[in-house]
Parts: structure tokens; C-alpha cells; sequence
């Protein structure tokens, strides 16, 4: 956050002598008010590439094995450019290739979810997924009770990237 901060400023600082720049010229035609006017269009125009760079550069991050198995896109009426186009705010990865196989029952898996949101940290939740029945077990608050199972077929995004089936 702290670098986004210092490349605002600096874009802040470029859009301002390009301006200057123009206006110098010109000949000095251009009003001088439009000096923060271009500096002020340059920090939003950064602060928005910024926002809507988070999803693609967190993603290309992700280590081997990780699946992205859900994006959730977002409008604000603060940021009215959302509108035309949605921004990507939050996603959920699967670790696919972490996953484990319960010993006893063949089929089963756990395997950890991840949810990643634009300025808040990372979750890390594990989920056991029924490959045969096409069903999750969604976490209970972590209690150690019996697990309670959905029917999402095997359709489900987080089903299809956990069952080693699925993915053939």
C-alpha cells in the first residue's frame, strides 16, 4: 500500500510538469489553474490502473498448483468507472495440488481454499469435497463436529479443481 501511496505522488508530480511542459509551449497560453488539474487527473488515473491491476498481478503470483475457482467483480458508486467496467475486488484459489486423500474413505479429499480480497489479508480454509457424490463440506467454524455436506454436483468449481477425475 505504502508503494502505491509514492507511485500516486509521482504520478501526481509527472501530470504536473507535463503540463508545464505544455504550457511552456504554448507560450504560456494555458491557464495555470490547469497545472492541478493535470496533476490531480494523472493520481487518479494511477490510483484506478492500480485498483484494477491487483486481480491479474495477484493471480499471476499464485505458486504451482494453486486454481483460481472464483472471482467476484464489484461496482461503487464512489467509483462510477466501475459501471462501464466491474472491477475484481476478491477471488477464491484452491490448492489443488496440496490436497489430501482421507486414507479410509477413497474419493474424499481436503484440500485448503484460499480467499484473497484487494486490501485485506489473505483466508486460508479448508474444505473436504466428495468427488464420487459431487458434494463439499463448507467449514463449520472449526468445532470438530460433523461436517455439514452440500449437493453441488460435480459441476461445482471447487469440485471440478479438487477431484483428480475432473481434471482429466
Amino acid at each position: 500500500m505504502f508503494y502505491e501511496l509514492i507511485a500516486v505522488l509521482v504520478a501526481g508530480l509527472a501530470g504536473a510538469g507535463v503540463v508545464m511542459l505544455l504550457s511552456r509551449a504554448t507560450g504560456g497560453r494555458l491557464p495555470r489553474w490547469m497545472i492541478p488539474l493535470g496533476a490531480g487527473a494523472a493520481m487518479l488515473i494511477a490510483s484506478i490502473a492500480s485498483e484494477y491491476s491487483w486481480y491479474g498481478s495477484t493471480a499471476q503470483s499464485l505458486p504451482e498448483g494453486f486454481e483460481i475457482v472464483e472471482t467476484h467483480a464489484s461496482t461503487a458508486l464512489w467509483r462510477p468507472w466501475t459501471y462501464a467496467v466491474p472491477m475484481t475486488d476478491r477471488f477464491i484459489a484452491v490448492n489443488a495440488g496440496g490436497r489430501r486423500e482421507n486414507a479410509q474413505t477413497p474419493g474424499l479429499y481436503l484440500a485448503d481454499l484460499y480467499f484473497f480480497a484487494r486490501w485485506q489479508p489473505t483466508q486460508v480454509v479448508e474444505v473436504m469435497v466428495d468427488c464420487p457424490g459431487g458434494r463439499r463440506a463448507d467449514p463449520m467454524g472449526g468445532d470438530g463436529g460433523t461436517p455439514r455436506w452440500r449437493e453441488v454436483g460435480s459441476e461445482d468449481s471447487i469440485v471440478a479443481a479438487v477431484c483428480p477425475e475432473a481434471r482429466t
